[in-house]
C-alpha cells in the first residue's frame, strides 16, 4: 500500500513538472481490483494531466483534442467537452462513457444528487434545451465546484479552447452522474 502512495506521489511530481505525460504511456491499469478511493484519485490524476492543453488553431483541433475526438469516433472541429470527460475514464480502464454527446453522460441509472470528486457534471443551456457541457467534478466546498473541463476557456464558455480547472457555483450545475462501478454491497 505504502508503495502505491509512493508511485502516485512520484507520477504527481512527473506529471507537474512536465517530465510525464499520460498520452505517450500506456493507459493505467484497470480499475477493478481497486478501492473507491483510488478509483477517484486515478481519474482525477490523469484529468489533471490535460490541464493546459490547447487547441492548435481554435477550432476544436490539435493533437490532444483530436485525440479526445478520436476516442469517441469523432472528428477534428466536434465539440469535444464529452469526448474528454469519455477519454479521462477510457485511460482508467473504464469502457463508459464513451460518447462526445453531452446529454448522453447523464442517463437516469448513473444521475446523482451530490457533487463528488470524479463525478461527472452538466450545465444546461437555455438555447439548447439540453446539456451542452460537461466536466469532472475536482471537489467541491460550499457552493463552489471545481471541476477540470475541456472545451471551455477562462470565461467558462462551452466553445472553449482548452482544458482548465474552473471554479463554477452549484447553482449553475443541471445535474451530475456517476460513471464509477458501484462499491461492493451496491452503493455507488
Amino acid at each position: 500500500m505504502i508503495k502505491t502512495y509512493l508511485n502516485y506521489a512520484v507520477l504527481y511530481l512527473l506529471v507537474a513538472v512536465g517530465t510525464f505525460h499520460p498520452l505517450k504511456t500506456k493507459r493505467f491499469s484497470s480499475q477493478t481490483t481497486k478501492s473507491p478511493g483510488h478509483q477517484i484519485n486515478q481519474l482525477l490524476t490523469i484529468a489533471q494531466s490535460q490541464v493546459g492543453v490547447r487547441e492548435a488553431t481554435g477550432n476544436n483541433d490539435g493533437l490532444q483534442v483530436e485525440k479526445y475526438l478520436a476516442y469517441t469516433g469523432n472528428i477534428k472541429g466536434e465539440p469535444w467537452c464529452a469526448a474528454f470527460v469519455s477519454w479521462v475514464f477510457g485511460q482508467a480502464g473504464y469502457k463508459q462513457p464513451c460518447t462526445a454527446w453531452s446529454p448522453a453522460l447523464f442517463p437516469k441509472a448513473k444521475q446523482v444528487v451530490t457533487a463528488k470528486p470524479a463525478m461527472v457534471f452538466g450545465i444546461y443551456f437555455k438555447d439548447k434545451g439540453r446539456i451542452a457541457h460537461a466536466g469532472l467534478v475536482e471537489k467541491q466546498k460550499d457552493q463552489w465546484i471545481y471541476t477540470i473541463e475541456g472545451n471551455t476557456n477562462i470565461a467558462g464558455s462551452r466553445e472553449g479552447d482548452g482544458v482548465y480547472r474552473k471554479l463554477r457555483h452549484a447553482k449553475t450545475i443541471a445535474a451530475y452522474a456517476n460513471w464509477l462501478p458501484p462499491e461492493k454491497g451496491g452503493r455507488p
